[in-house]
């Protein structure tokens, strides 16, 4: 007998296949059969004029921290993501020695736009080893999860305060990769590490894999290669515009000496900057000659950030302005204030250094979000140009005083510059290459900035009833087998017999999201931004309903997916 069976679905199965008409049924977990289905079942529902696809595999979060308190990883399960990547860009949770969990809180915190008071309150931090990190969520989580080793924690976990601007000695390097080994013994997926300027600990230091020279990471990549069923994942500078030669070379000699994939994120494309994709995909091309694979994340949709002048956003990282925001507010308020402070912060976000955040610095497309003084009583709303032209004034001025009347509370939302016919064509075209993979959401972090759970059920709406660019079938592929793929999952990303039951049932007439609003449901009543899934029946994780017409259904089925036994090695040749 069947636990489950789905009665007359379109299943459109993840290989890119023609969607078809068929039943599917689901026993102890799995999809015992896909077709005509005779056989008895404890449950059925009628999925006539309803799609069936396999659950989305989100290959970029950050949700180590947030299932302890949200074992539902809300809000990406309910836009149908059945599998997460965690642990990415160098920071992870373990292994860890408990006099070091303040400092990575804090640097969690700056550094990933996580609460401190949820990460404080919501996390038992009763681990040290990444194996017990990982058996602390066992059985209690409601997706499938998958987490690789943060360079940050191997490098603080041995050589201490010392992580931060030292370098290991020969002693301290071999304690790195036994501990690094143990952690993929115990099922972690690989190495991540950043060398990205814009990563501070909440020190306001660099933080601790930035020290880090080629040869440390090559030796932690060969480690990587070690294990069966691995990867690497990597950030540096050249990530957010575009890659210096020696950057490419690390990448490239990094990958292949473990053998492995190693993705990186975010591939920002826009028209404006047609030298942009050339470029970055140029160390794809390199390392394939070297014996690698790099894999550039992009996202399909435009993801919406709200920004402020009061709290820690992107605006803090463009070059220049980190000290200026970083003051107490009376004093950023008077800086802020002064036309020359203000030209030469205008004159930095505009320069070549500034890399992709030049985009933020057009503030007449800004649009005014909430307000809290009777001074900015019915800006909410509009546009910061127009505001300006009124008040004779320029944007950046308006939009300081606008601010400062706020105490500089005010929410920004700053229209993106990329949202263009040329930038969309050029983005569909760039989805087709080899080395290219939907993703990098950051879901789990910059909880109160931005909300980008929500790309896999826009991007279905946008390719179902708006833009168009490309079938259902290949959107399917492209947020299911094709990170599966990558990630070498076993039995996961297609409906197939067999496989393990993460599927997503959606009407195709309704599927999208909706508008990202700020909840205060963190620990500590901290806030973030939640988007409700529209268009989603339910969801199921390893056989069991999870989600049903957007709410969770209160069961833990996800898996701690684990290299080896849950992921197979992915050939770099």
């Amino acid at each position: 007998m069947l636990d489950h069976l789905i009665r007359g679905a379109t299943v459109v199965d993840g290989t890119g296949a023609p969607a078809r008409i068929a039943d599917v049924g689901i026993r102890d977990g799995r999809i015992a059969v896909v077709g005509s289905v005779t056989e008895e079942a404890r449950t059925s529902e009628d999925a006539h004029g309803l799609v069936l696809a396999p659950g989305f595999v989100d290959p970029h979060t950050h949700y180590d921290a947030q299932l302890f308190w949200d074992p539902y990883a809300t809000p990406s399960l309910n836009h149908g993501v059945t599998t997460v990547a965690a642990g990415n860009c160098g920071f992870t949770l373990a292994p860890l020695r408990p006099e070091d969990a303040d400092y990575t809180r804090r640097m969690m915190s700056k550094v990933e736009g996580m609460s401190l008071v949820a990460l404080e309150e919501g996390a038992p931090w009763s681990w040290q080893s990444f194996g017990e990190y990982l058996d602390a969520l066992e059985g209690r989580i409601a997706v499938n999860a998958g987490f690789m080793v943060g360079h940050c924690a191997l490098r603080r976990y041995v050589m201490g305060a010392d992580a931060v601007g030292g370098q290991p000695s020969g002693e301290q390097l071999d304690a790195m990769l036994r501990l690094f080994h143990e952690a993929m013994d115990a099922g972690a997926w690989g190495l991540s590490t950043t060398q990205s300027t814009t990563h501070s600990d909440g020190d306001g230091k660099p933080v601790a894999s930035r020290y880090a020279l080629p040869a440390e990471l090559v030796a932690l990549s060969k480690a990587v290669g070690e294990h069966e069923g691995t990867q690497i994942e990597a950030i540096v500078a050249g990530c957010l515009d575009q890659f210096s030669d020696a950057e490419i070379e690390l990448f490239v000699e990094m990958s292949a000496a473990a053998g492995r994939p190693l993705n990186w994120n975010v591939l920002t494309i826009d028209a404006t900057v047609p030298e942009r994709v050339p470029r970055q995909l140029f160390a794809s091309e390199q390392a394939r000659k070297a014996g690698g694979r790099i894999v550039a994340l992009t996202m399909p949709i435009l993801t919406p950030m709200n920004m402020s002048l009061g709290t820690f956003c992107a605006l803090n990282l463009i070059p220049g302005w980190g000290p200026v925001l970083g003051l107490p507010v009376p004093e950023r308020i008077e800086k802020l204030r002064d036309p020359d402070v203000r030209a030469g912060m205008l004159e930095r976000a505009r320069s070549k250094e500034a890399g992709v955040f030049r985009r933020l610095a057009n503030f007449g497309r800004y649009v005014i979000g909430d307000t809290y003084s009777e001074a900015n009583r019915g800006l909410s709303g509009r546009v910061v140009r127009d505001i300006a032209e009124e008040r004779g004034q320029d944007p950046f001025q308006c939009l300081v005083e606008i601010c400062a009347a706020d105490d500089l509370r005010t929410v920004l939302w700053p229209m993106p510059t990329d949202n263009d016919p040329a930038s969309w064509a050029l983005r569909a075209e760039t989805w087709q290459h080899e080395d290219v993979l939907l993703g990098g959401s950051d879901a789990g972090a910059h909880l109160d900035r931005m909300c980008g759970a929500p790309y896999t059920t826009r991007f279905l709406g946008d390719c179902l009833r708006g833009r168009r660019l490309t079938t259902l079938e290949q959107a399917v592929k492209m947020l299911t087998d094709d990170p599966a793929r990558l990630f070498g999952l076993r039995e996961r990303g297609q409906v197939r017999e067999g496989f393990h039951a993460d599927l997503v049932l959606f009407d195709p007439e309704r599927i999208g999201a909706g508008t990202a609003t700020l909840v205060h449901d963190l620990p500590g009543d901290s806030p973030r931004l939640d988007s409700k899934a529209l268009g989603v029946r339910a969801v199921w994780v390893n056989g069991v309903e999870a989600i049903r017409d957007d709410a969770v259904s209160g069961a833990v089925p996800g898996k701690v997916l684990r290299s080896g036994r849950d992921t197979r090695t992915v050939s770099t040749r």
